[in-house]
């Protein structure tokens, strides 16, 4: 097992970024698969994780199996679904996974997993496989 490429000031995974969250990404028969403890230093609501911190996380995963294939993308667009309110102190498995490739266009998803099969949160979203110049600029930002 594997961890994926990151960048050292990410938000998610960067281990430089003070204020992130240094998620370690592994990649798993074709999925990306992190864990993380949902930190009260993201509360949305008392003792409840905010929404843009989970959908964050949900974005990293689908960008990291992509990555995990040695291709270098954006996301274009996402969707989230939330399926239950995430507490403080939530152990949580992410899974992200690429479920189409069109041309340069990646149809991916990505989960929230609590207790083993329960699943928080969902996402679906479309990444662009990066262009040659935006690419060269992203490959020299990763370790």
């Amino acid at each position: 097992m594997k961890e994926i490429l990151k960048y050292p000031g990410c938000f998610v995974c960067g281990e430089n970024n003070e204020n992130g969250l240094k998620a370690h990404f592994y990649y798993v028969n074709g999925v990306a698969v992190s864990e993380l403890t949902a930190d009260s230093r993201f509360e949305g609501y008392k003792g409840i994780y905010h929404g843009g911190i989970i959908s964050t996380v949900l974005d990293e995963a689908m960008i990291k199996a992509i990555l995990a294939e040695d291709k270098y993308a954006v996301t274009a667009e996402i969707t989230i679904r939330f399926h239950l309110p995430i507490k403080v102190g939530d152990k949580l498995k992410i899974t992200g996974r690429v479920t189409e490739t069109k041309g340069r266009v990646f149809y991916t998803e990505a989960k929230a997993i609590r207790n083993e099969n329960e699943i928080v949160a969902r996402a679906v979203g479309k990444c662009i496989e990066a262009k040659p110049d935006l690419k060269d600029r992203l490959v020299r930002s990763i370790i």
